[in-house]
């Protein structure tokens, strides 16, 4: 788990003249306002680590708007005038000024690339930032989480602006969870992105971070904790997923694996028959069609 500063302001420690590091145990969404300037029904989150949540709402709703405030530590500074807090404090400025102690990694949906350096020399880089021990370890521990993500390979030779965008998203995700070993993640309609959804939701869970999701997927938001609901900007409701709903998961987990194998198909170049859609669907336990 990533190791931060407290803010001097909020009675920090200091041990031989430097501050004392603080463990990172929950993220706070204090609510602000909507678009339409009424106050947000939902007057704070908390997030544990370990928490898994999704943000839903249709498209224009305000779903990116809130991920955003995440990301900069919004402090009544945006136009949604919401808070963040980190273990019930204000963030330190050191995170957004210096971006080795920032505790949030954000992957959005683009992912334009600026250097043209081989992937593995990329990350070995960033490894090398970071200060890790061991970089080659964790080089080709990110690339085996990233492959494992999309349906294509990466070549560690390819440069970096050569890859897909699902390949692209892959490789961020797994660069955020294991270089980086960023504590708060949030993602941005992974689910556009080619990537395996099901397997990505498994791998992420293995690791007690804090997770969020900006999602039109209900596979996604069904298989977090909780989904706040976004309406005209602002945060509406806060869901738990109860036990039916996980039920429901399950069945669409199944959905999504027929969909995900008839993907293959297509792109592997076969032809498709109804025969062939009624047999996988029956060995998926779905009904006929």
């Amino acid at each position: 788990m990533l190791e931060i500063l407290a803010p001097k302001e909020q009675g920090e420690v200091l041990v031989e003249g430097k501050v004392a590091a603080m463990t990172i145990k929950k993220i706070s969404i204090l609510g602000g306002y909507g678009r339409a300037g009424n106050k947000d029904p939902v007057d704070r989150v908390d997030l544990a680590m370990g928490d898994v949540l999704s943000i839903v709402g249709p498209t224009g709703s305000g779903k990116t708007a809130l991920i955003n405030d995440i990301g900069l530590f919004a402090s009544e500074n945006t136009p949604s005038r919401r808070r963040i807090l980190i273990n019930d404090v204000v963030p330190s400025n050191e995170f957004l000024d210096d971006p080795s102690k920032n505790p949030i990694a954000l992957i959005t949906q683009h992912t334009s690339f600026l250097s043209d350096l081989p992937v593995h020399k990329f990350l070995d880089i960033h490894a090398r930032i970071r200060h890790s021990e061991r970089p080659g370890s964790v080089v080709d521990d990110t690339l085996e989480f990233a492959n494992q993500l999309t349906g294509e390979p990466i070549i560690v030779d390819s440069a970096m602006t050569e890859l897909s965008g699902g390949q692209s998203r892959a490789l961020l995700i797994a660069d955020a969870v294991i270089i980086g070993n960023s504590p708060i993640i949030l993602l941005d309609e992974i689910e556009n992105a080619g990537i395996n959804r099901t397997k990505a939701l498994e791998l992420l869970r293995k690791y007690e971070k804090i997770f969020v999701f900006v999602t039109h997927d209900p596979h996604i938001a069904l298989l977090s904790g909780y989904r706040i609901v976004m309406k005209n900007g602002a945060m509406q409701d806060v869901i738990t997923t109860g036990a039916e709903e996980r039920r429901v998961a399950e069945t669409i987990d199944r959905i999504d694996k027929v969909i995900v194998n008839l993907r293959e198909k297509i792109r592997g170049g076969d032809r498709l028959t109804e025969e062939e859609l009624r047999v996988i669907m029956e060995l998926a336990s779905l009904v006929s069609i």
